[in-house]
């Protein structure tokens, strides 16, 4: 092969080296921009999921509670001019400044979900619902019927303390045995949270009562 025909080839191959490498190149500025836009998707997905994201469980402890609740804060406010014990007295105030904030705030779930938030007291505590029943008729652990409100209000001193004590604990155990299954069941952070203060709470003055029937 003549240095003019070997030069010319080896030039050749230079070019088709050269070009190759553009290629290369050409190929990889291509798929660079792919990578941040992936990242980019994978970061933001979870800001597409609704801060509230919620399910049926949820739901369902609100509509639930909250009927509950009402009675409950009605119980404790018939202690104010009807218990003979300061330490019911006081018992009853935590009780119902507790649990009124927490109606307030499970209404503001229900209704920033577009569900329904139950209706107000029927005059005994219930929301209007048979007694026992929740909303779309889920069961409601511990609540007390017409005729225990009734003898409730009518009961004064000594008799009123030991009625309030004795019903408080069944209907606080419900409450906790509805709060039990949200934190198993629920989705909603802040309604799994509030479930957990429930139980805790609760139990306490579950503890509370006995001690001051002589139970404890």
């Amino acid at each position: 092969m003549t240095p003019t025909r070997s030069l010319a080839r080896r030039a050749a191959l230079l070019l088709a080296a050269g070009a190759a490498a553009l290629t290369l190149t050409a190929c990889g500025g291509e798929s660079t921009p792919a990578g941040p836009s992936d990242n980019a998707g994978a970061t933001s997905a979870p800001a597409t999921a609704p801060a509230d994201k919620h399910n049926e469980a949820d739901v369902a402890f609100s509509q639930g509670m909250i009927p509950h609740h009402r009675q409950a804060v009605e119980m404790a406010g018939l202690a104010a001019s009807r218990a003979s014990s300061a330490e019911v007295k006081k018992l009853a105030e935590e009780i119902e400044k507790a649990q009124a904030p927490e109606i307030e705030t499970m209404s503001g779930w229900l209704a920033a979900w577009g569900e329904d938030v139950p209706e107000g007291t029927d005059g005994a505590g219930h929301g209007g619902m048979d007694h026992g029943s929740g909303h779309g008729g889920a069961g409601m652990p511990g609540m007390m019927s017409d005729e225990q409100m009734t003898g409730l209000g009518k009961a004064s001193g000594k008799e009123f303390d030991t009625a309030f004590l004795t019903m408080m604990i069944a209907h606080h155990e419900g409450a906790v045995e509805m709060a039990e299954t949200e934190r198993k069941q629920g989705l909603h952070g802040p309604s799994k949270d509030l479930a957990a203060d429930v139980v805790a709470v609760q139990n306490a003055e579950i503890d509370r009562m006995e001690k001051l029937l002589g139970k404890g």
